[in-house]
Protein backbone atom coordinates (compact mmCIF):
# COMPACT_ATOMS: atom_id res chain seq x y z
CA UNK A 1 0.00 0.00 0.00
CA UNK A 2 2.74 2.39 0.94
CA UNK A 3 4.79 1.50 -2.12
CA UNK A 4 1.84 2.09 -4.37
CA UNK A 5 1.31 5.42 -2.66
CA UNK A 6 4.91 6.36 -3.20
CA UNK A 7 4.72 5.55 -6.87
CA UNK A 8 1.61 7.64 -7.24
CA UNK A 9 3.31 10.51 -5.41
CA UNK A 10 6.34 10.27 -7.64
CA UNK A 11 4.12 10.40 -10.71
CA UNK A 12 2.36 13.48 -9.41
CA UNK A 13 5.67 15.10 -8.57
CA UNK A 14 7.00 14.54 -12.08
CA UNK A 15 3.86 16.04 -13.46
CA UNK A 16 4.16 19.07 -11.29
CA UNK A 17 7.81 19.63 -12.14
CA UNK A 18 7.13 19.57 -15.86
CA UNK A 19 4.45 22.21 -15.51
CA UNK A 20 6.29 25.53 -15.97
CA UNK A 21 3.47 27.99 -16.34
CA UNK A 22 4.66 30.95 -14.20
CA UNK A 23 6.94 31.77 -11.25
CA UNK A 24 3.98 31.74 -8.84
CA UNK A 25 2.79 28.37 -10.18
CA UNK A 26 6.30 26.97 -9.78
CA UNK A 27 6.46 28.11 -6.19
CA UNK A 28 3.10 26.41 -5.53
CA UNK A 29 4.39 23.21 -7.11
CA UNK A 30 7.46 23.35 -4.92
CA UNK A 31 5.24 23.59 -1.82
CA UNK A 32 3.17 20.61 -3.00
CA UNK A 33 6.35 18.59 -3.51
CA UNK A 34 7.54 19.39 0.01
CA UNK A 35 4.20 18.26 1.41
CA UNK A 36 4.39 15.00 -0.54
CA UNK A 37 7.91 14.31 0.75
CA UNK A 38 6.69 14.91 4.30
CA UNK A 39 3.83 12.41 3.86
CA UNK A 40 6.14 9.78 2.40
CA UNK A 41 8.58 10.12 5.27
CA UNK A 42 5.74 9.82 7.78
CA UNK A 43 4.44 6.63 6.07
CA UNK A 44 7.91 5.14 6.20
CA UNK A 45 8.26 5.86 9.90
CA UNK A 46 4.96 4.11 10.66
CA UNK A 47 5.94 1.10 8.56
CA UNK A 48 9.29 0.73 10.29
CA UNK A 49 7.54 0.42 13.61
CA UNK A 50 5.60 -2.67 12.45
CA UNK A 51 8.27 -4.80 10.72
CA UNK A 52 11.30 -6.80 11.94
CA UNK A 53 14.75 -5.20 11.99
CA UNK A 54 16.07 -6.66 8.75
CA UNK A 55 12.96 -5.77 6.90
CA UNK A 56 13.04 -2.32 8.47
CA UNK A 57 16.63 -1.81 7.23
CA UNK A 58 15.66 -2.73 3.70
CA UNK A 59 12.65 -0.51 3.84
CA UNK A 60 14.74 2.40 5.18
CA UNK A 61 17.20 2.00 2.33
CA UNK A 62 14.44 2.11 -0.21
CA UNK A 63 12.95 5.16 1.55
CA UNK A 64 16.31 6.85 1.55
CA UNK A 65 16.64 6.36 -2.19
CA UNK A 66 13.18 7.73 -2.82
CA UNK A 67 13.93 10.71 -0.59
CA UNK A 68 17.10 11.38 -2.46
CA UNK A 69 15.19 11.35 -5.73
CA UNK A 70 12.67 13.84 -4.44
CA UNK A 71 15.37 16.10 -3.09
CA UNK A 72 17.08 16.10 -6.49
CA UNK A 73 13.79 17.00 -8.10
CA UNK A 74 13.37 19.79 -5.58
CA UNK A 75 16.85 21.13 -6.29
CA UNK A 76 16.22 21.07 -10.03
CA UNK A 77 12.96 22.87 -9.57
CA UNK A 78 14.59 25.51 -7.39
CA UNK A 79 17.33 26.04 -9.98
CA UNK A 80 14.76 26.38 -12.72
CA UNK A 81 12.85 28.90 -10.63
CA UNK A 82 16.04 30.84 -9.98
CA UNK A 83 16.88 30.96 -13.67
CA UNK A 84 13.34 31.96 -14.54
CA UNK A 85 13.31 34.67 -11.91
CA UNK A 86 16.67 36.02 -13.13
CA UNK A 87 15.44 35.97 -16.72
CA UNK A 88 12.32 37.86 -15.77
CA UNK A 89 14.33 40.44 -13.82
CA UNK A 90 16.53 40.97 -16.87
CA UNK A 91 13.43 41.36 -19.04
CA UNK A 92 11.98 43.83 -16.55
CA UNK A 93 15.18 45.85 -16.61
CA UNK A 94 15.20 45.83 -20.41
CA UNK A 95 11.57 46.93 -20.55
CA UNK A 96 12.21 49.58 -17.91
CA UNK A 97 15.14 50.96 -19.91
CA UNK A 98 13.10 50.97 -23.13
CA UNK A 99 10.27 52.71 -21.28
CA UNK A 100 12.64 55.35 -19.93
CA UNK A 101 14.03 56.01 -23.39
CA UNK A 102 10.50 56.21 -24.80
CA UNK A 103 9.56 58.70 -22.09
CA UNK A 104 12.66 60.76 -22.89
CA UNK A 105 11.75 60.80 -26.57
CA UNK A 106 8.23 62.00 -25.76
CA UNK A 107 9.36 64.66 -23.28
CA UNK A 108 12.52 66.08 -24.87
CA UNK A 109 13.35 67.52 -28.25
CA UNK A 110 17.07 67.57 -27.45
CA UNK A 111 18.25 64.77 -29.73
CA UNK A 112 21.78 64.62 -28.31
CA UNK A 113 20.55 64.02 -24.77
CA UNK A 114 18.11 61.31 -25.88
CA UNK A 115 20.76 59.49 -27.93
CA UNK A 116 23.22 59.67 -25.05
CA UNK A 117 20.62 57.99 -22.88
CA UNK A 118 20.11 55.28 -25.51
CA UNK A 119 23.84 54.57 -25.81
CA UNK A 120 24.37 54.48 -22.04
CA UNK A 121 21.44 52.06 -21.60
CA UNK A 122 22.82 49.75 -24.29
CA UNK A 123 26.23 49.63 -22.63
CA UNK A 124 24.74 49.05 -19.19
CA UNK A 125 22.37 46.27 -20.22
CA UNK A 126 24.64 44.37 -22.63
CA UNK A 127 27.98 44.78 -20.84
CA UNK A 128 29.37 46.42 -23.97
CA UNK A 129 32.59 48.37 -23.77
CA UNK A 130 31.31 51.07 -26.08
CA UNK A 131 28.29 51.89 -28.26
CA UNK A 132 27.91 54.09 -31.33
CA UNK A 133 25.15 55.38 -33.56
CA UNK A 134 26.00 55.92 -37.21
CA UNK A 135 23.77 57.68 -39.76
CA UNK A 136 23.79 57.40 -43.54
CA UNK A 137 24.99 60.64 -45.14
CA UNK A 138 25.47 60.77 -48.90
CA UNK A 139 25.93 57.03 -49.02
CA UNK A 140 28.48 56.90 -46.18
CA UNK A 141 27.99 55.96 -42.53
CA UNK A 142 29.05 58.76 -40.21
CA UNK A 143 29.25 58.58 -36.42
CA UNK A 144 26.53 60.69 -34.84
CA UNK A 145 27.30 59.82 -31.24
CA UNK A 146 29.67 57.43 -29.46
CA UNK A 147 29.78 56.58 -25.75
CA UNK A 148 31.92 54.33 -23.55
CA UNK A 149 31.32 52.32 -20.40
CA UNK A 150 32.24 55.36 -18.28
CA UNK A 151 29.40 57.37 -19.90
CA UNK A 152 31.89 59.55 -21.74
CA UNK A 153 31.50 60.80 -25.28
CA UNK A 154 34.12 59.46 -27.68
CA UNK A 155 35.46 61.75 -30.36
CA UNK A 156 39.05 60.78 -31.12
CA UNK A 157 39.93 58.57 -34.07
CA UNK A 158 41.34 55.69 -31.99
CA UNK A 159 38.14 55.43 -29.96
CA UNK A 160 36.08 55.19 -33.11
CA UNK A 161 37.86 52.19 -34.63
CA UNK A 162 35.05 49.75 -35.44
CA UNK A 163 34.21 46.93 -37.83
CA UNK A 164 33.22 48.71 -41.01
CA UNK A 165 32.38 45.43 -42.72
CA UNK A 166 29.75 44.59 -40.09
CA UNK A 167 28.12 48.02 -40.05
CA UNK A 168 28.00 48.07 -43.85
CA UNK A 169 26.45 44.59 -43.97
CA UNK A 170 23.79 45.56 -41.44
CA UNK A 171 23.07 48.84 -43.28
CA UNK A 172 22.75 47.04 -46.62
CA UNK A 173 20.76 44.03 -45.41
CA UNK A 174 18.64 45.77 -42.80
CA UNK A 175 19.16 42.77 -40.49
CA UNK A 176 20.91 42.74 -37.08
CA UNK A 177 24.13 40.79 -36.49
CA UNK A 178 25.72 39.33 -33.36
CA UNK A 179 29.22 37.81 -33.20
CA UNK A 180 30.43 36.01 -30.09
CA UNK A 181 34.05 36.27 -31.18
CA UNK A 182 34.73 38.13 -34.38
CA UNK A 183 38.34 36.89 -34.36
CA UNK A 184 37.07 33.35 -34.96
CA UNK A 185 33.82 34.15 -36.80
CA UNK A 186 34.23 32.81 -40.34
CA UNK A 187 32.00 35.64 -41.59
CA UNK A 188 34.34 38.39 -40.41
CA UNK A 189 37.65 36.92 -39.17
CA UNK A 190 39.47 37.90 -42.34
CA UNK A 191 38.29 41.50 -42.33
CA UNK A 192 41.02 44.09 -41.91
CA UNK A 193 39.26 46.07 -39.16
CA UNK A 194 38.54 42.92 -37.13
CA UNK A 195 42.18 41.89 -37.20
CA UNK A 196 43.77 45.33 -36.86
CA UNK A 197 41.58 46.58 -34.04
CA UNK A 198 41.46 43.18 -32.26
CA UNK A 199 37.65 43.26 -32.07
CA UNK A 200 35.88 40.39 -30.32
CA UNK A 201 32.27 40.57 -29.15
CA UNK A 202 30.18 42.62 -31.60
CA UNK A 203 26.47 43.31 -31.98
CA UNK A 204 24.92 45.63 -34.56
CA UNK A 205 21.33 46.55 -35.48
CA UNK A 206 19.82 48.77 -38.21
CA UNK A 207 17.97 52.06 -37.77
CA UNK A 208 14.85 52.08 -39.89
CA UNK A 209 12.54 54.94 -40.75
CA UNK A 210 9.45 54.18 -42.83
CA UNK A 211 11.03 50.92 -43.98
CA UNK A 212 14.30 52.52 -45.08
CA UNK A 213 17.60 51.90 -43.29
CA UNK A 214 18.96 55.30 -42.22
CA UNK A 215 21.79 54.13 -39.99
CA UNK A 216 22.99 51.51 -37.49
CA UNK A 217 23.68 51.09 -33.79
CA UNK A 218 26.97 49.31 -33.11
CA UNK A 219 28.23 47.91 -29.77
CA UNK A 220 31.30 45.86 -28.98
CA UNK A 221 33.67 44.56 -26.34
CA UNK A 222 37.29 44.46 -27.41
CA UNK A 223 38.45 42.56 -24.30
CA UNK A 224 36.19 39.55 -23.84
CA UNK A 225 34.49 37.06 -26.12
CA UNK A 226 31.01 35.63 -25.69
CA UNK A 227 29.63 38.85 -24.21
CA UNK A 228 26.59 39.19 -26.45
CA UNK A 229 23.71 36.78 -27.13
CA UNK A 230 20.67 36.68 -29.36
CA UNK A 231 18.82 38.43 -26.53
CA UNK A 232 21.29 41.30 -26.70
CA UNK A 233 20.83 41.44 -30.46
CA UNK A 234 17.06 41.72 -30.05
CA UNK A 235 17.48 44.32 -27.31
CA UNK A 236 19.78 46.37 -29.52
CA UNK A 237 17.22 46.18 -32.32
CA UNK A 238 14.55 47.50 -29.93
CA UNK A 239 16.78 50.41 -28.92
CA UNK A 240 17.52 51.06 -32.59
CA UNK A 241 13.78 51.42 -33.21
CA UNK A 242 13.58 53.91 -30.32
CA UNK A 243 16.55 55.87 -31.64
CA UNK A 244 15.02 55.96 -35.14
CA UNK A 245 11.85 57.44 -33.65
CA UNK A 246 13.86 60.07 -31.76
CA UNK A 247 15.83 61.03 -34.88
CA UNK A 248 12.68 61.22 -37.01
CA UNK A 249 10.92 63.31 -34.35
CA UNK A 250 13.88 65.70 -34.26
CA UNK A 251 13.86 65.95 -38.05
CA UNK A 252 10.13 66.64 -38.13
CA UNK A 253 10.47 69.20 -35.34
CA UNK A 254 13.21 71.08 -37.20
CA UNK A 255 11.16 70.98 -40.41
CA UNK A 256 8.10 72.32 -38.61
CA UNK A 257 10.20 74.90 -36.76
CA UNK A 258 11.82 75.96 -40.03
CA UNK A 259 8.44 76.26 -41.72
CA UNK A 260 7.09 78.26 -38.78
CA UNK A 261 10.13 80.54 -38.90
CA UNK A 262 9.57 81.05 -42.63
CA UNK A 263 5.89 81.80 -42.15
CA UNK A 264 6.67 84.17 -39.29
CA UNK A 265 9.08 86.03 -41.54
CA UNK A 266 6.52 86.13 -44.34
CA UNK A 267 3.81 87.47 -42.06
CA UNK A 268 6.23 89.91 -40.46
CA UNK A 269 7.29 91.29 -43.86
CA UNK A 270 3.75 91.86 -45.11
CA UNK A 271 3.01 95.57 -45.30
CA UNK A 272 -0.58 95.09 -44.16
CA UNK A 273 -1.50 94.10 -40.65
CA UNK A 274 -2.39 90.38 -40.39
CA UNK A 275 -4.37 89.13 -37.40
CA UNK A 276 -5.99 85.74 -36.80
CA UNK A 277 -8.65 84.93 -34.22
CA UNK A 278 -9.65 81.43 -33.11
CA UNK A 279 -13.16 80.08 -32.53
CA UNK A 280 -13.02 81.39 -28.94
CA UNK A 281 -12.35 84.98 -30.13
CA UNK A 282 -8.71 84.88 -28.97
CA UNK A 283 -5.88 86.47 -30.95
CA UNK A 284 -3.48 83.80 -32.26
CA UNK A 285 -1.41 85.80 -34.79
CA UNK A 286 -0.42 89.46 -34.79
CA UNK A 287 2.32 90.61 -37.19
CA UNK A 288 4.60 93.67 -37.03
CA UNK A 289 2.52 95.70 -39.45
CA UNK A 290 -0.49 95.21 -37.16
CA UNK A 291 1.63 96.52 -34.28
CA UNK A 292 2.55 99.60 -36.28
CA UNK A 293 -0.93 100.32 -37.59
CA UNK A 294 -2.81 99.73 -34.34
CA UNK A 295 -0.12 100.87 -31.91
CA UNK A 296 -0.34 97.62 -29.92
CA UNK A 297 2.65 95.40 -29.00
CA UNK A 298 2.44 91.80 -30.28
CA UNK A 299 3.94 90.39 -27.08
CA UNK A 300 0.93 91.60 -25.07
CA UNK A 301 -1.90 90.35 -27.29
CA UNK A 302 -1.39 86.59 -27.74
CA UNK A 303 -4.49 84.61 -26.71
CA UNK A 304 -6.23 87.75 -25.49
CA UNK A 305 -9.79 88.59 -26.48
CA UNK A 306 -9.91 90.45 -29.79
CA UNK A 307 -12.36 92.96 -28.26
CA UNK A 308 -9.49 94.26 -26.14
CA UNK A 309 -6.78 94.06 -28.78
CA UNK A 310 -8.74 95.61 -31.68
CA UNK A 311 -10.33 98.42 -29.71
CA UNK A 312 -8.38 101.03 -31.79
CA UNK A 313 -10.56 99.97 -34.75
CA UNK A 314 -13.70 101.03 -32.91
CA UNK A 315 -16.98 99.20 -32.26
CA UNK A 316 -17.61 98.48 -35.94
CA UNK A 317 -15.04 95.68 -36.01
CA UNK A 318 -17.18 93.50 -33.73
CA UNK A 319 -20.20 93.61 -36.01
CA UNK A 320 -17.94 92.97 -39.01
CA UNK A 321 -16.46 89.82 -37.40
CA UNK A 322 -19.90 88.65 -36.33
CA UNK A 323 -21.22 88.98 -39.89
CA UNK A 324 -18.30 86.92 -41.26
CA UNK A 325 -18.86 84.15 -38.71
CA UNK A 326 -22.57 84.01 -39.51
CA UNK A 327 -22.52 83.98 -43.30
CA UNK A 328 -19.01 82.60 -43.94
CA UNK A 329 -18.24 85.33 -46.51
CA UNK A 330 -15.47 87.90 -46.69
CA UNK A 331 -16.37 91.45 -45.67
CA UNK A 332 -14.39 94.67 -45.75
CA UNK A 333 -14.79 98.13 -44.29
CA UNK A 334 -12.98 101.46 -44.52
CA UNK A 335 -12.41 103.11 -41.15
CA UNK A 336 -11.06 106.54 -40.16
CA UNK A 337 -8.86 106.41 -37.08
CA UNK A 338 -8.71 109.94 -35.80
CA UNK A 339 -6.91 109.43 -32.52
CA UNK A 340 -4.21 111.36 -30.75
CA UNK A 341 -2.15 108.20 -30.24
CA UNK A 342 -0.45 108.65 -33.59
CA UNK A 343 0.60 112.23 -33.16
CA UNK A 344 -0.20 112.81 -36.82
CA UNK A 345 -3.13 113.43 -39.12
CA UNK A 346 -6.06 111.05 -38.76
CA UNK A 347 -5.31 107.75 -40.44
CA UNK A 348 -7.55 105.67 -42.64
CA UNK A 349 -7.44 101.87 -42.80
CA UNK A 350 -9.17 99.27 -44.90
CA UNK A 351 -10.19 96.20 -42.88
CA UNK A 352 -10.84 92.85 -44.59
CA UNK A 353 -12.24 89.97 -42.54
CA UNK A 354 -12.36 86.42 -43.95
CA UNK A 355 -13.40 83.07 -42.42
CA UNK A 356 -10.69 80.55 -41.58
CA UNK A 357 -11.02 77.04 -42.97
CA UNK A 358 -8.99 73.81 -43.18
CA UNK A 359 -7.35 72.41 -46.31
CA UNK A 360 -10.54 70.40 -46.81
CA UNK A 361 -12.43 73.74 -46.76
CA UNK A 362 -14.04 72.95 -43.44
CA UNK A 363 -14.96 75.94 -41.30
CA UNK A 364 -13.00 76.16 -38.04
CA UNK A 365 -14.84 79.11 -36.49
CA UNK A 366 -11.95 81.57 -36.54
CA UNK A 367 -11.35 84.54 -38.80
CA UNK A 368 -8.40 86.25 -40.50
CA UNK A 369 -8.21 90.04 -40.45
CA UNK A 370 -6.10 92.15 -42.80
CA UNK A 371 -5.67 95.83 -41.92
CA UNK A 372 -4.18 98.04 -44.64
CA UNK A 373 -3.04 101.57 -43.86
CA UNK A 374 -4.43 103.60 -46.78
CA UNK A 375 -3.71 106.99 -45.22
CA UNK A 376 -1.17 107.90 -47.90
CA UNK A 377 -3.56 106.88 -50.64
CA UNK A 378 -6.25 109.05 -49.13
CA UNK A 379 -3.85 111.97 -48.80
CA UNK A 380 -2.84 111.64 -52.45
CA UNK A 381 -6.49 111.62 -53.43
CA UNK A 382 -6.97 114.74 -51.36
CA UNK A 383 -3.95 116.42 -53.02
CA UNK A 384 -5.59 115.96 -56.40
CA UNK A 385 -8.21 118.46 -55.36
CA UNK A 386 -5.56 121.16 -54.90
CA UNK A 387 -2.72 120.34 -57.29
CA UNK A 388 -2.50 119.40 -60.98
CA UNK A 389 -2.66 115.60 -61.40
CA UNK A 390 0.70 115.52 -63.21
CA UNK A 391 2.47 117.12 -60.24
CA UNK A 392 0.80 114.73 -57.80
CA UNK A 393 1.92 111.76 -59.89
CA UNK A 394 5.50 113.00 -59.83
CA UNK A 395 5.38 113.33 -56.09
CA UNK A 396 4.03 109.79 -55.75
CA UNK A 397 7.00 108.40 -57.70
CA UNK A 398 9.28 109.09 -54.77
CA UNK A 399 11.64 106.17 -55.35
CA UNK A 400 12.76 107.49 -58.72
CA UNK A 401 12.78 111.10 -57.60
CA UNK A 402 14.81 110.47 -54.47
CA UNK A 403 17.68 108.71 -56.21
CA UNK A 404 20.68 111.03 -56.23
CA UNK A 405 21.32 112.79 -59.53
CA UNK A 406 23.32 115.79 -60.75
CA UNK A 407 21.34 118.60 -62.37
CA UNK A 408 21.17 122.42 -62.60
CA UNK A 409 19.05 123.96 -59.85
CA UNK A 410 18.32 127.34 -58.32
CA UNK A 411 18.60 127.82 -54.56
CA UNK A 412 16.94 130.48 -52.40
CA UNK A 413 17.73 131.24 -48.76
CA UNK A 414 15.38 133.49 -46.78
CA UNK A 415 16.36 134.49 -43.24
CA UNK A 416 14.36 136.48 -40.68
CA UNK A 417 16.44 139.53 -39.74
CA UNK A 418 16.93 140.44 -36.06
CA UNK A 419 14.95 137.37 -35.01
CA UNK A 420 17.51 136.36 -32.40
CA UNK A 421 17.50 139.88 -30.86
CA UNK A 422 13.71 139.85 -30.76
CA UNK A 423 13.75 136.46 -29.08
CA UNK A 424 15.75 137.81 -26.14
CA UNK A 425 12.69 139.70 -24.91
CA UNK A 426 9.80 137.55 -26.18
CA UNK A 427 8.08 134.59 -24.56
CA UNK A 428 8.79 131.24 -26.29
CA UNK A 429 5.11 130.80 -27.19
CA UNK A 430 4.99 134.29 -28.68
CA UNK A 431 8.22 133.70 -30.56
CA UNK A 432 6.92 130.46 -32.09
CA UNK A 433 3.65 132.07 -33.14
CA UNK A 434 5.50 134.95 -34.78
CA UNK A 435 7.93 132.65 -36.62
CA UNK A 436 5.13 130.41 -37.84
CA UNK A 437 3.29 133.44 -39.20
CA UNK A 438 6.35 134.69 -41.05
CA UNK A 439 7.27 131.28 -42.43
CA UNK A 440 3.69 130.66 -43.50
CA UNK A 441 3.85 133.72 -45.72
CA UNK A 442 7.25 132.72 -47.12
CA UNK A 443 6.21 129.13 -47.80
CA UNK A 444 3.01 130.29 -49.50
CA UNK A 445 5.04 132.48 -51.87
CA UNK A 446 7.59 129.72 -52.59
CA UNK A 447 4.86 127.13 -53.19
CA UNK A 448 3.00 129.49 -55.49
CA UNK A 449 6.04 129.38 -57.80
CA UNK A 450 6.54 125.60 -57.48
CA UNK A 451 9.49 125.81 -55.17
CA UNK A 452 10.37 122.86 -52.93
CA UNK A 453 10.93 123.60 -49.23
CA UNK A 454 14.19 121.82 -48.45
CA UNK A 455 14.42 122.59 -44.73
CA UNK A 456 13.96 125.11 -41.96
CA UNK A 457 17.16 126.11 -40.18
CA UNK A 458 16.39 128.13 -37.07
CA UNK A 459 15.11 131.43 -38.44
CA UNK A 460 15.86 130.61 -42.10
CA UNK A 461 14.18 128.61 -44.84
CA UNK A 462 15.89 126.97 -47.84
CA UNK A 463 14.00 126.40 -51.09
CA UNK A 464 14.99 124.49 -54.23
CA UNK A 465 13.81 124.92 -57.80
CA UNK A 466 14.13 122.35 -60.62
CA UNK A 467 14.62 119.21 -58.52
CA UNK A 468 13.27 115.86 -59.81
CA UNK A 469 10.23 116.55 -57.63
CA UNK A 470 9.55 119.98 -59.17
CA UNK A 471 11.21 120.04 -62.62
CA UNK A 472 11.13 123.54 -64.16
CA UNK A 473 12.77 124.87 -67.30
CA UNK A 474 12.36 128.44 -65.99
CA UNK A 475 13.58 127.65 -62.48
CA UNK A 476 15.71 130.83 -62.25
CA UNK A 477 12.77 133.03 -63.20
CA UNK A 478 10.52 131.16 -60.77
CA UNK A 479 13.00 131.63 -57.90
CA UNK A 480 13.25 135.37 -58.60
CA UNK A 481 9.45 135.66 -58.75
CA UNK A 482 9.15 133.71 -55.49
CA UNK A 483 11.61 136.07 -53.73
CA UNK A 484 9.70 139.15 -54.88
CA UNK A 485 6.46 137.48 -53.78
CA UNK A 486 7.96 136.85 -50.33
CA UNK A 487 8.76 140.56 -50.09
CA UNK A 488 5.23 141.54 -51.08
CA UNK A 489 3.54 139.10 -48.69
CA UNK A 490 5.80 140.13 -45.84
CA UNK A 491 4.97 143.78 -46.38
CA UNK A 492 1.27 142.98 -46.19
CA UNK A 493 1.84 140.76 -43.13
CA UNK A 494 3.73 143.51 -41.27
CA UNK A 495 0.83 145.88 -41.73
CA UNK A 496 -1.28 143.48 -39.65
CA UNK A 497 1.26 143.40 -36.81
CA UNK A 498 2.27 145.95 -34.20
CA UNK A 499 5.51 147.84 -35.00
CA UNK A 500 7.36 145.88 -32.29
CA UNK A 501 6.81 142.69 -34.26
CA UNK A 502 7.55 144.08 -37.71
CA UNK A 503 10.35 141.78 -38.79
CA UNK A 504 11.94 141.45 -42.26
CA UNK A 505 13.52 138.80 -44.51
CA UNK A 506 16.97 138.91 -46.09
CA UNK A 507 17.11 136.72 -49.23
CA UNK A 508 19.88 135.24 -51.39
CA UNK A 509 19.49 133.48 -54.81
CA UNK A 510 22.07 131.54 -56.79
CA UNK A 511 21.96 128.93 -59.60
CA UNK A 512 24.30 126.13 -60.64
CA UNK A 513 24.84 122.37 -60.68
CA UNK A 514 24.20 120.24 -57.60
CA UNK A 515 23.58 116.63 -56.61
CA UNK A 516 19.96 116.27 -55.55
CA UNK A 517 18.45 113.31 -53.67
CA UNK A 518 18.22 111.62 -50.32
CA UNK A 519 21.00 112.60 -47.93
CA UNK A 520 21.55 110.98 -44.53
CA UNK A 521 21.91 107.61 -42.84
CA UNK A 522 20.01 104.35 -43.12
CA UNK A 523 17.96 105.40 -40.07
CA UNK A 524 17.07 108.88 -41.30
CA UNK A 525 17.32 110.63 -44.63
CA UNK A 526 16.39 114.11 -45.87
CA UNK A 527 15.76 115.20 -49.41
CA UNK A 528 18.29 117.92 -50.15
CA UNK A 529 20.88 119.35 -52.51
CA UNK A 530 24.65 119.19 -52.11
CA UNK A 531 27.10 121.44 -53.96
CA UNK A 532 28.83 124.80 -54.06
CA UNK A 533 25.64 126.41 -55.35
CA UNK A 534 24.09 125.86 -51.91
CA UNK A 535 27.08 127.27 -50.01
CA UNK A 536 27.34 130.39 -52.17
CA UNK A 537 23.60 131.08 -51.90
CA UNK A 538 23.84 130.91 -48.11
CA UNK A 539 26.65 133.50 -48.18
CA UNK A 540 24.57 135.82 -50.41
CA UNK A 541 21.74 135.67 -47.91
CA UNK A 542 24.14 136.59 -45.12
CA UNK A 543 25.07 139.92 -46.73
CA UNK A 544 21.46 140.81 -47.60
CA UNK A 545 19.93 143.55 -45.46
CA UNK A 546 16.34 143.73 -44.27
CA UNK A 547 13.95 143.32 -47.22
CA UNK A 548 16.89 142.91 -49.61
CA UNK A 549 17.27 140.25 -52.30
CA UNK A 550 20.89 139.57 -53.32
CA UNK A 551 21.41 137.58 -56.54
CA UNK A 552 24.55 136.18 -58.14
CA UNK A 553 25.96 136.98 -61.56
CA UNK A 554 24.51 133.77 -63.22
CA UNK A 555 21.04 134.68 -61.93
CA UNK A 556 21.39 138.26 -63.13
CA UNK A 557 22.46 137.13 -66.61
CA UNK A 558 19.23 135.10 -66.91
CA UNK A 559 16.82 137.85 -65.74
CA UNK A 560 18.66 141.02 -66.83
CA UNK A 561 16.19 141.71 -69.62
CA UNK A 562 13.34 142.42 -67.22
CA UNK A 563 14.77 142.54 -63.72
CA UNK A 564 15.44 145.84 -61.95
CA UNK A 565 18.75 145.54 -60.12
CA UNK A 566 21.31 147.64 -58.38
CA UNK A 567 24.96 146.81 -58.97
CA UNK A 568 27.08 146.25 -55.91
CA UNK A 569 30.83 146.35 -55.78
CA UNK A 570 32.41 142.88 -55.72
CA UNK A 571 32.34 141.57 -52.19
CA UNK A 572 34.32 139.17 -50.08
CA UNK A 573 32.04 136.35 -48.95
CA UNK A 574 32.78 134.27 -45.88
CA UNK A 575 34.78 131.18 -46.69
CA UNK A 576 35.61 132.21 -50.28
CA UNK A 577 38.94 133.50 -51.63
CA UNK A 578 37.84 135.42 -54.73
CA UNK A 579 35.58 138.46 -54.62
CA UNK A 580 32.10 137.77 -55.94
CA UNK A 581 30.10 140.02 -58.25
CA UNK A 582 26.60 140.38 -56.82
CA UNK A 583 23.45 142.42 -57.49
CA UNK A 584 20.56 143.69 -55.42
CA UNK A 585 17.20 142.79 -56.95
CA UNK A 586 14.77 145.70 -56.67
CA UNK A 587 11.87 144.51 -58.83
CA UNK A 588 10.88 143.80 -62.40
CA UNK A 589 10.23 146.10 -65.30
CA UNK A 590 6.65 147.12 -65.90
CA UNK A 591 4.86 144.60 -68.09
CA UNK A 592 6.67 141.56 -66.74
Amino acid sequence: MSAARRVDSGDRTDHVVNKQDSPSANFQNLLAQLQQIQAILSDQQMALMRVPAEQAKATAMRGSGLLTRHIEILIQTAEQLQKESARQEIEKEHLRALQEVGAAINSSLNLDIVLQQVMDAIIRLTNAERAMLLLVNNGDLEVKIARNISQETLDDAASLEISHSIVRRVAESGEPIVSINAQEDERFASQHSIVSYKLRSIVCAPLKTKGNTTGVIYADNRVASGIFSDTDRDLLAAFADQAAVAIDNARLFHEVAGMKHLMDNVFASIAGGVITIDEHDRVTLFNRAAERILGVGAESVHMRSYQDVLSPLGPQIESLIRDVKEDGCTHNLELDLGDSRRGALPSTVNVTVSPLSTIENERVGGVAIVVDDISEKKRVESLRRYLPPALVDRVRDMDAAQRSQRRPITVMFADIRDFSRFGEHADPEELIDLANGLFSEAVAAISAHHGLIDKFMGDAVMALFNTPLNPQEDHIEQAVAAALDVQARMAAHRRRLPPSKALHFGIGIHTGDAVVGNVGSAQRKDYSAVGDVVNLCKRLQEIAGSDQIIISRPVFERVRDYALVESIAPVNLRGRKAREEVFRLVGVAEGF
